[in-house]
């Protein structure tokens, strides 16, 4: 059995999946709060909770799950290898981001993230529903590859070693003040050296129900920063929830993009891990 041709980039619009809602192999994922998803959500969707995307360890809050954790993320979405997969939020992408960016590193590509998530489903005032939703369950779960995940994502030791030689970008999307090192969120503050900043929400156009900015504007905005679109990128925030946004921008400008899920709190909660404070010497 092939998947049907939804014909689905990495990001989509709300318009373009009006067609398809109720369809079998169209797994629609919500990410929203529990008193939104409550409330309302698109027909069909299924709610997911942050906490089931992230393995917690004692300096990480952020980690990608293990085998088993993934197995059963992948076992709660109920996905085949014929299925596609529209993910949203009521964020602006960061947490549905992140979702598919779990799903990149266990080596499933037919995923989506809905532009504006639920805020621009109602801006066209598109249908919605409070019912949960129950499907039946799939004969063959999307395999788990963890192997795929080397591609997708840095480990702290990996990371540390490029950033001592100087072989890898980084994209600090947090606040300025948790970049400069004025705001704590773990027991040290500051960036990893070399990194450019670059708020995960710059990228959100507020004034229009939380969809992205235009990508060149995006683009530009990086390269002035000195991000260099033909050199590989990690992108990091505290626990990789805002950076899964920042993931899914650099893919759609076609980037060699990878996300550090130890974040900040693991760099910045250890003691031995070079630190710089305030504003960036570029």
């Amino acid at each position: 059995m092939t998947a049907p041709d939804f014909n689905f980039g990495l990001l989509i619009e709300a318009e373009q999946l009006i067609p398809w809602l109720g369809h079998e192999r169209l797994r629609i994922v919500d990410l929203s709060r529990s008193s939104v998803y409550e409330q309302l959500h698109v027909p069909h969707a299924l709610h997911v909770r942050p906490a089931q995307l992230v393995r917690q360890q004692e300096h990480a809050t952020g980690l990608l799950p293990d085998e088993d954790g993934l197995k059963a993320l992948i076992a709660y979405l109920n996905i085949s290898p014929e299925h596609h997969v529209v993910v949203y939020d009521d964020e602006g992408g960061a947490w549905a981001g992140r979702l598919i960016w779990n799903l990149h590193c266990l080596g499933f590509q037919q995923v989506s993230l809905l532009n504006g998530g639920i805020h621009a489903w109602l801006g066209r005032e598109f249908p919605t529903s409070a019912d949960v939703e129950f499907s039946r369950p799939v004969d063959q779960l999307v395999p788990v590859q963890l192997g795929a995940a080397q591609n997708y994502r840095v480990t702290y030791d990996q990371l540390l070693k490029q950033v001592t030689q100087n072989a890898i970008q980084l994209w600090d999307c947090r606040t300025h003040a948790e970049y400069t090192g004025q705001r704590l969120a773990a027991r040290r503050g500051g960036h990893i050296p070399g990194a450019l900043h670059f708020e995960w929400s710059t990228a959100i156009a507020r004034q229009n129900h939380l969809k992205l900015q235009p990508l060149e504007r995006t683009r530009e905005r990086l390269q002035q920063l000195g991000l260099q679109s033909d050199q590989p990128v990690a992108v990091y925030c505290q626990s990789h929830h805002r950076s899964g946004l920042a993931y899914i921008v650099g893919r759609l400008l076609g980037w060699n993009i990878m996300a550090y899920d130890g974040a900040w709190s693991e760099w910045g909660n250890r003691s031995d891990s070079p630190i710089i404070t305030g504003e960036s010497p570029l």
